[in-house]
């Protein structure tokens, strides 16, 4: 069965965005650049692709996208209605409104809408974001990849926003760069009893 994997740059002190959803902080360069290059091309929009020499370079882990309405914005507020045409796009919003037959506005139920995209074949899931969206799906996320940039910004966008719950995964592969980025993959545990630290 296929995996949701929410696959996410974040902060230290956890945040994916800051209060305004600004992300420029983020830097793209060098080895973590580099990576993203490599081992997740399908995770670059196809604007910022062809500048890179990747354009038709193979989706190797994902070949589906949800995302929500705030991660999929900045793409609309530059004209570009299909942000990675290279996948099959569902954008999870109530208000959006948008006519183009590349992408699926779901209005409610994202937790039904992964549970169905899993039955599916194909390549893995990337969960995109939001943090509201992330907190919405808490139940349904196989794995996590988080590139932990060495920065603090106080506030912002958190990795997950919704109610109280818990959810254990287990630590898995990561790499250091001399950066300071850490990229973890973490897996989810069955019995969330047994990542609880007593």
């Amino acid at each position: 069965m296929r995996k949701l994997i929410y696959y996410v740059a974040a902060t230290l002190d956890g945040f994916i965005a800051g209060p305004d959803g600004q992300f420029d902080f983020l830097p793209f360069e060098g080895e973590p650049a580099k990576m993203i290059t490599t081992e997740y091309p399908e995770t670059l929009p196809a604007h910022v692709r062809r500048p890179l020499g990747i354009a038709d370079a193979p989706n190797r882990h994902f070949d589906t996208v949800v995302m929500g309405r705030g991660t999929y914005e900045p793409a609309l507020e530059v004209g570009i209605t299909s942000p990675y045409p290279h996948l099959e796009q569902y954008v999870v919003s109530a208000t959006l409104d948008i006519e183009d037959p590349a992408v699926t506005v779901v209005p409610g139920d994202p937790a039904g809408l992964v549970r169905e995209l899993k039955r599916r074949d194909g390549l893995d899931i990337w969960l995109a974001g939001g943090g509201k969206l992330a907190g919405a799906l808490v139940d349904e996320i196989d794995e996590l990849v988080v590139k932990r940039h060495p920065l603090v910004i106080g506030s912002g966008i958190p990795l997950f926003d919704g109610p109280y719950t818990l959810a254990a995964f287990t630590p898995g592969a990561t790499r250091a760069f001399d950066s300071g980025l850490v990229v973890t993959t973490y897996v989810r545990t069955a019995d969330p009893a047994q990542g609880a630290v007593s």
